[in-house]
């Protein structure tokens, strides 16, 4: 008996609290005063409810517009390579990247066998085949930034930088795919003896 009293005592409280909390929530909160875009308004001076762009104002992505960098283009063509010197670092980087954001998809070694496709879905075409050897490390950069086919923008997710350490990250796995005993150094050849 006592048990179903604190019960219904909780439910009273419950409601009393949803009653208060919804009364809250007032006509004048959800429809503020607002102007319509171009309406006329008398606060302003100019009577114009849409005010004019601060003076030295950068729309976004307008600043890097024709920078080969942040486009993957010059003169409105994709750019044959890295507009950066490649390191190590930047390397290791892409790898990271290419393993985080890539790999699901194209696979480790970038053969179009990721983890997604062996769960049922289309495979992307791998990097080995000729027409993507040829291609220009602008189209990469191009491919990352916009998308194609089934495959969405990473633009808002991966920073130009970070996709050109992509781009140098993708090529080294061409170039490991298709490597022979004749292309390991000397001294690294002694140390795989």
């Amino acid at each position: 008996m006592r048990s179903n009293r604190r019960r219904a005592l909780l439910w009273i409280h419950l409601h009393v609290v949803l009653l208060i909390g919804g009364a809250g929530c007032a006509y004048n909160m959800s429809k503020q005063p607002r102007y319509n875009p171009y309406s006329k308004s008398d606060f302003f001076p100019d009577e114009r409810s849409v005010r004019p762009v601060v003076e030295g104002t950068i729309a976004r992505g307008g600043f890097h517009a024709n920078n080969p960098f942040f486009t993957g283009k010059k003169n409105g063509q994709v750019v044959d390579q890295v507009p950066v010197r490649i390191t190590l670092d930047m390397l290791n980087r892409g790898r990271e990247r290419y393993d985080i954001y890539c790999s699901p998809c194209h696979g480790r070694v970038g053969d179009g066998e990721g983890m997604v496709v062996q769960r049922g879905f289309d495979h992307p075409p791998s990097y080995m085949i000729d027409r993507l050897r040829q291609a220009q490390d602008g189209h990469f950069f191009d491919v990352i930034t916009n998308g194609v086919g089934r495959m969405s923008s990473y633009a808002s997710r991966v920073d130009p930088a970070d996709r050109w350490a992509i781009v140098a990250y993708i090529r080294a796995l061409q170039l490991s795919q298709s490597a022979t005993i004749k292309d390991v150094p000397p001294e690294e050849l002694q140390k795989l003896k």
